[in-house]
């Protein structure tokens, strides 16, 4: 294949600030960038020679993006498969339409999964309220989650009962929904991988990970976990990126039980929040890599330089009394703030985060641990930001 090389114009649908971080990357590069976002104000429309304000169904909007671009990548899997076809037929669309299609159903996703042989938790697909509650009879205490979206512990409801299944099916807006087990879990850990047209794939070391009601806390890299876990887990996200095809990034998030079994919870075919210390630690940040691989170019390393770590920072940051600390928070040595450049903060909205490096693991964690507490002292009891202890054999 033909490399795509700088000076070309690269089209991302959606954007958001995982499109605004990959078009930074790729204009330090030397490419042109086009985007097509529902939000006439979306993130990455100051750093776009051109935006298409126009929904992820429109199919004529995506076709006058594509018929622009060299490429055309995603920051969102959430696109309508017709638009999505439409894109292939006018130029390249990296990751594809395949991968895409399957991962941007939970339940396509899950039942590609187990039908390819990975470890999953136990789970259900519903279509009514009544598979609903077959399920928490069947497994007890599960998580019913909405088929589409629902990213950051929206569209999702937790069931304890079945007679709760009622509520949650009604919640969920009575539409099939995926049921999962609750499992006992020890930690979370994520792993990305990208690959080229080609087949050739770079696997980054698995990122450590804290979630407060289903929102990413805190992610931190070299995850502190022990060897033969890291290469089981490794080993899994590159068979999984092969076997769906998927050109771009691929992150696999997964926990690890407390009997240490390492299950798949879910796919993302795009850059993700849980290597955003990618950016500071390693020596190819993910969106650098996106831009290699849709572009066909030589993948970078993906070794550790040094231990970093972020805390998300949430519309609730804005929504305090007083203004966020900068000045304090920026006092503790190794640490960055990013913001994404949103207008409109909102509870449970990202709206940046907090970056930090260190001598180690630990010491990355809790500079921008401290970092945050100094920012915004009003939202600690909301957003669990205590410092766990790292070590490899939890």
């Amino acid at each position: 294949m033909t490399p795509i090389l700088p000076g070309a114009t690269i089209g991302f649908l959606g954007g958001g600030q995982l499109g605004r971080m990959t078009a930074f990357a790729a204009r330090a590069m030397g490419y042109d960038i086009h985007v097509l976002d529902p939000d006439a104000a979306c993130a990455s429309r100051a750093v776009a020679s051109r935006t298409i304000t126009a929904g992820f169904n429109d199919v004529a909007a995506a076709v006058e993006l594509a018929r622009g671009c060299d490429v055309v990548t995603l920051e969102i899997e959430q696109i309508h498969p017709d638009v999505l076809d439409a894109v292939a037929a006018e130029t390249a669309l990296r990751p594809g339409r395949a991968p895409v299609y399957i991962i941007q159903d939970r339940i396509r996703q899950k039942q590609w999964l187990q039908q390819q042989g990975f470890p999953l938790g136990a789970f259900a697909a519903a279509t009514t309220a009544q598979e609903v509650e077959d399920a928490v009879r069947a497994h007890g205490a599960c998580i019913a989650k909405s088929t589409h979206g629902g990213y950051d512990g929206r569209g999702q409801v937790r069931l304890r009962e079945p007679e709760q299944a009622a509520g949650a099916w009604e919640a969920l807006g009575g539409r099939p929904c995926l049921v999962e087990q609750m499992v006992s879990i020890d930690y979370e850990i994520s792993v990305l991988v990208a690959r080229r047209p080609g087949g050739e794939m770079a696997v980054y070391p698995p990122s450590r990970n804290h979630h407060t009601g289903g929102i990413l806390t805190w992610a931190v890299i070299p995850a502190v976990i022990p060897d033969a876990m890291t290469t089981q887990a490794q080993a899994m996200a590159a068979a999984i990126a092969e076997r769906i095809g998927i050109v771009g990034l691929l992150a696999v998030e997964c926990f690890v039980t407390t009997d240490g079994a390492l299950l798949v919870n879910e796919l993302a075919p795009r850059p993700h929040n849980t290597y955003h210390h990618s950016e500071r630690g390693l020596a190819t940040s993910q969106f650098e890599q996106l831009v290699r691989a849709v572009c066909d170019l030589p993948l970078g390393s993906t070794a550790v330089h040094a231990p970093s770590a972020i805390v998300n920072l949430l519309g609730e940051v804005w929504l305090q009394p007083h203004a966020p600390h900068i000045t304090h928070a920026l006092e503790v040595p190794g640490t960055r703030l990013h913001l994404y450049g949103k207008a409109g903060a909102r509870a449970g909205r990202k709206m940046g985060h907090l970056s930090s490096v260190g001598d180690d693991a630990q010491q990355a964690l809790g500079r921008v641990l401290e970092s945050y507490r100094r920012l915004s002292p009003g939202t600690i009891a909301s957003f669990d930001v205590h410092e766990p202890v790292l070590h490899s054999t939890i």
